[in-house]
């Protein structure tokens, strides 16, 4: 009931009705006291997330992008990168690890993402490139074309898990698809943007059911490997598909 009343309308409604002794109207009242502490809550850990990125701009960055990538682990379809700069003052409900969001909610914060970005950029690297030059480096190649294309150039990155040895300053934060506002942001709009382009090759190769594993090795992804072969948008170098790679 209270989902999409704002705080201070809550507010006013506790205000106005504290005092009102009838049961039905005092249960609504704890309500929307209890709506009230989950907004306070929610907007002291968006400003924890956004933490990392304030005080690298009060050192004097101008312009922080996060950077994250979804695919790495994939069979098959591309690795996708997304830079995301968001301005200081970004406010985004619900702003966390992709893989905490179920595909709606994250299809609609990829696109309040946009809407509040002050840059942002998707890149892929496609399977023949991380054949031929590994996963790490294709990863690499990806955040590099993100960072030079970003409309906004950054002068600092903040990037999830290890550094990548990237032509920028960069901050790499363990569980930073968590914690840090701009890599969430970038993790969210890479991974709904991958998969679209998994969608989109399903239609292309509908043998593998790229539209419901999205290129990962599931137990029906690896039947169809054994029964069918290997599409062009396989990544032949990784060892389920008969090379020997490994993810690092």
């Amino acid at each position: 009931m209270f989902a999409t009343t704002s705080p201070r309308e809550l507010r006013r409604l506790v205000s106005e009705f504290a005092g009102d002794d009838r049961a039905g109207v005092q249960a609504l009242v704890q309500k929307a006291r209890n709506a009230i502490a989950l907004h306070s809550a929610e907007r002291r850990r968006l400003r924890a997330m956004a933490e990392v990125e304030r005080s690298l701009r009060e050192d004097g960055s101008r312009v922080v992008a996060g950077l994250d990538e979804v695919g790495r682990g994939a069979l098959a379809g591309p690795v996708t990168v997304a830079a995301v700069v968001l301005p200081p003052d970004a406010v985004i409900e619900g702003l966390n690890d992709s893989k905490l969001l179920d595909p709606t909610a994250r299809e609609r914060m990829a696109e309040e993402i946009r809407a509040v970005a002050q840059a942002l950029f998707v890149a892929h690297a496609a399977a023949h490139i991380i054949d031929a030059i590994g996963i790490s480096a294709a990863i690499r190649g990806a955040m590099e074309h993100a960072i030079v294309r970003l409309p906004a150039r950054p002068d600092h990155v903040v990037t999830d898990g290890r550094p990548f040895g990237l032509s920028v300053p960069e901050t790499a934060i363990v569980r930073g698809d968590s914690s840090v506002a701009a890599i969430a942001a970038a993790s969210i709009v890479a991974k709904v943007e991958r998969d679209t382009v998994m969608r989109r090759l399903a239609a292309s190769y509908p043998q593998w059911s790229f539209e419901s594993n999205k290129g990962y090795g599931t137990s029906e992804h690896i039947a169809a490997i054994s029964a069918r072969g290997l599409s062009i948008v396989h990544r032949r170098s990784f060892a389920p598909c008969g090379g020997q790679s490994t993810l690092f």
